[in-house]
């Protein structure tokens, strides 16, 4: 059994992001770990539970029922604290993602980003999702640039994090823009060569994968096979299981 280490904010975080990974790891025997600043019990984005506008843009219902037992769980109910992070204690690192403005507390922190470099420096495999890779790319190794340096990655589109907020800042303002850079132009900024090194994947703003179909999901390997990167909650289920055969 391996012990997987999932860092959270308190709220705010994208429920298929964190629920799918933790039902497809956990079924398959492993243990997942949550971590939040300070302990405290972490809570999804209440949109995403509900629908954003109009009872749209929120999770699948395979997503929701991942969730309603994820809140259930003893580990999700008694996360350890960021400080208390010892990467030799687990096995791998899990970095989902999340857009509304509570996920600045976990996008933002350099107690966070110095873990999360700790980690990777041990060669252990690691996934990201959607803003998550954010983490990553703000993360710094012993030479001072990004740990994404060198490395393929993807993450949350352009086109997506653009098309979510015209549709919704009638409504909701800047509740897709977690940040004024998109997501997409700060993590290419960290890589080496952007145009070789990041895969933006083909065109999508609905289709999602599912536990029984990955045809319309995207994720990137890595060279070397420990880091693997998908796009948004549509890749989620395809990213577990990309995990779980590194583990």
């Amino acid at each position: 059994m391996s012990r997987i280490l999932v860092p959270l904010p308190d709220h705010d975080f994208d429920v298929t992001e964190v629920s799918v990974p933790w039902r497809v790891l956990t079924d398959a025997g492993h243990e997942v770990v949550f971590a939040t600043e300070a302990g405290a019990v972490p809570a999804a984005d209440p949109r995403l539970l509900t629908g954003v506008l109009f009872g749209k843009l929120g999770a699948a219902p395979d997503a929701l029922a991942c969730y309603g037992a994820l809140v259930e769980d003893a580990a999700f109910r008694a996360p350890t604290r960021w400080d208390a992070i010892d990467a030799a204690a687990f096995d791998a690192l899990l970095l989902p993602g999340g857009h509304a403005p509570g996920m600045r507390q976990y996008l933002g922190s350099e107690l966070l980003q110095a873990k999360v470099a700790a980690f990777w420096a041990t060669g252990k495999p690691v996934a990201a999702i959607c803003h998550g890779v954010l983490v990553l790319a703000r993360a710094k190794g012993a030479d001072g640039r990004s740990v994404l340096h060198g490395v393929e990655t993807t993450c949350l589109p352009k086109y997506m994090e653009r098309t979510a907020f015209f549709l919704t800042f009638w409504k909701l303002g800047r509740y897709y823009r977690t940040y004024p850079a998109y997501v997409e132009d700060e993590v290419k900024g960290a890589l080496a060569d952007p145009q070789a090194d990041f895969r933006r994947g083909p065109r999508t703003l609905t289709a999602r994968g599912t536990a029984d179909d990955d045809g319309p999901a995207f994720v990137v390997e890595s060279r070397g096979g420990r880091y693997v990167s998908a796009r948004w909650p549509g890749d989620a289920w395809l990213l577990a299981k990309r995990l779980l055969a590194l583990l």
